[in-house]
């Protein structure tokens, strides 16, 4: 052991620190610099030397600003996060029968995905009847949303809808309650795809009506909920989608907080209060599989989100002040060779979100590269999460990392490359422009191509595709089976059926009024959505006539 110094021999003889370099660059030679996905120098190691911060103005205690340590004063230690996995099956039957399992092995939330003919806009019957329900349930109206939510008491159960605009999920959901005799301001939940501009730029399929018109109906759908809906969340600002096309988790927050302001000035601009909106502003990522990145995001994230709130929009209440996020586990990490190992690369991405200081979760399955996740690996998904809070004590302590000079240095480093996106984003005349003008579009593909071309060079592992390959044997990749052809087809049938049986007169007069509101800027479109939907109208038939009237989402493609 190394002779403690007295004071005064610093000059004399070599520090601790010199010596640790000595020995350290004698163990490993010359080697490269290391850096993160978000292209951060990560040192060897972290000392005091590494953080200056100050501990009342740069961590603080849970629950009050600047909020690295959480949003809330006991965290996971009093309430741990709802375990929201997103589930979308076939009809509506097999998606409920799904749902009921999940709730059964310890699910607390419902999240509704639908199928993608549904995130595309159209109806069952105007699709490939051998697309249907591959990815999501098939509902297209107020008796399969009926279905798929029946035994779950909407009163008392968090409810997400995958929903992007005009938010025919949630009109249908609503349609549902009042038939229920459901209150609707005991309806608690997200409209989890309310994000038009991280469809715009990242997630085409979802992406159906022209900005112009997905902007006015998502601040009318704030609005609505604002007034009719008090325990509701209208608005989630997704960096799931950009980090998933491909932004580094750097860029991907700075995008989720751009697009956040740009909603809020749409808000502030229409009339309404920031303290009456921001509470209910929620945010949904991505969550990769590179640990302590992820970490810092969230924890950099927070305190940005607590400056720009007070400091941007004047906003009072210290609920305006908290970032609420729900983390998914990243499926673009997930890979198809090996999948097994899909399961460890879960977990990493899970106790990312958890010690990052989530308040939902969703872990993917291990088979999610292969198909919609089978039963087997959504049990392991949820178990995941249980074992991870049961089994491994993580919401024992709050913020176990804080402090950490790596983490509090990463989260200081992080900050500032978001700032420096954002900064770009500003300067581009805010994120609507920066959209418009492709400047966000461009920098995703930038960095795709980059994470790309590092697997693609072998500086990135990734075990099973580029490194420690191996022979699969039979069995290895178990994909759930397409839905029974003759199942989907009599599903097809009713709602033929259903649609002949309907008044065509009445439905046309709902389309019409629909129609109306869209070129009536003293109108609500969502108010006009939830009636339509009460008297009648399809998914696909009230995004028609929204597409028509507001004109086609044509997304723009940067090369």
């Amino acid at each position: 052991m190394t002779k403690p110094l007295k004071a005064g021999e610093l000059s004399e003889r070599e520090s601790e620190f010199e010596i640790w370099q000595r020995e350290y660059a004698a163990a490993v030679g010359s080697e490269k610099t290391v850096r993160n996905r978000s292209g951060i120098e990560v040192k060897p190691l972290y000392t005091p030397q590494d953080w200056q911060g100050e501990y009342a103005t740069d961590l603080g205690y849970p629950g009050q600003p600047p909020y690295a340590r959480g949003i809330y004063a006991s965290m996971h230690r009093g309430r741990t996060w709802s375990q929201r996995q997103l589930i979308g099956l076939g009809t509506p039957t097999d998606y409920n029968a799904r749902l009921l399992e999940m709730i059964a092995q310890g699910t607390t939330a419902v999240s509704l995905i639908p199928c993608n003919s549904v995130f595309r806009g159209y109806d069952m019957d105007e699709v490939h009847a051998e697309l249907l329900g591959t990815c999501g349930v098939v509902a297209n109206t107020v008796e399969h949303m009926e279905q798929c939510l029946a035994g779950v008491d909407l009163a008392h159960t968090s409810c997400a809808m995958n929903d992007p605009s005009p938010f025919t999920l949630l009109a249908l959901m609503l349609a549902t309650a009042k038939r229920r005799g459901v209150d609707w301001r005991t309806i608690s939940g997200t409209s989890n795809q309310s994000d038009y501009l991280s469809h715009y730029v990242a997630n085409h399929m979802f992406f159906r009506i022209a900005l112009p018109g997905a902007r006015r109906i998502l601040t009318d759908h704030i609005e609505f909920c604002n007034r009719h809906l008090p325990r509701w969340n209208p608005m989630s600002v997704v960096g799931q989608h950009t980090q998933q096309a491909g932004a580094t988790p750097a860029e991907s927050m700075a995008f989720t907080l751009s697009s956040a302001i740009q909603y809020a000035e749409d808000c502030v601009a229409r009339g309404m209060e920031p303290d009456a909106f921001l509470p209910r502003f929620t945010f949904f990522f991505d969550i990769s599989v590179s640990l302590f990145e992820e970490i810092a995001k969230f924890r950099a994230g927070r305190r940005i989100w607590a400056r720009i709130t007070p400091e941007r929009f004047g906003a009072r209440d210290p609920r305006s002040w908290r970032f609420k996020f729900h983390g998914q586990t990243s499926g673009v990490d997930l890979t198809r060779q090996q999948p097994l190992n899909n399961i460890a690369r879960v977990t990493v991405q899970a106790i990312a979100g958890i010690l990052g200081g989530l308040q939902s979760l969703h872990t993917d399955a291990y088979d999610e590269a292969l198909s919609c996740p089978t039963e087997f690996g959504a049990r392991i998904a949820v178990n995941t999460q249980n074992i991870l809070r049961e089994e491994a004590h993580l919401t024992d302590v709050i913020d176990p990392l804080g402090g950490s000079y790596y983490i509090e240095s990463l989260t200081d480093e992080m900050e500032q490359k978001i700032l420096g996106v954002m900064a770009q984003v500003e300067a581009a005349g805010g994120m609507y422009a920066a959209v418009e003008q492709g400047l966000v579009q461009k920098m995703i593909g930038a960095s795709a191509r980059g994470f790309q071309e590092s697997i693609e060079s072998g500086a990135q592992t990734v075990v099973g595709v580029n490194a420690y390959q191996v022979e699969e044997g039979k069995g290895e990749r178990q994909a759930l089976p397409t839905p029974d052809p003759a199942k989907m087809q009599a599903h097809i049938a009713a709602f033929k059926a259903y649609k002949q049986a309907r008044s065509q007169a009445a439905v046309q007069q709902a389309q019409d009024r629909l129609a109306a509101a869209a070129n009536d800027p003293q109108q609500n479109i969502f108010e006009r959505v939830v009636e339509v939907a009460e008297a009648g109208c399809t998914h696909g038939e009230i995004c028609a006539t929204l597409r028509r009237e507001l004109g086609f989402g044509q997304p723009l493609v940067m090369v």
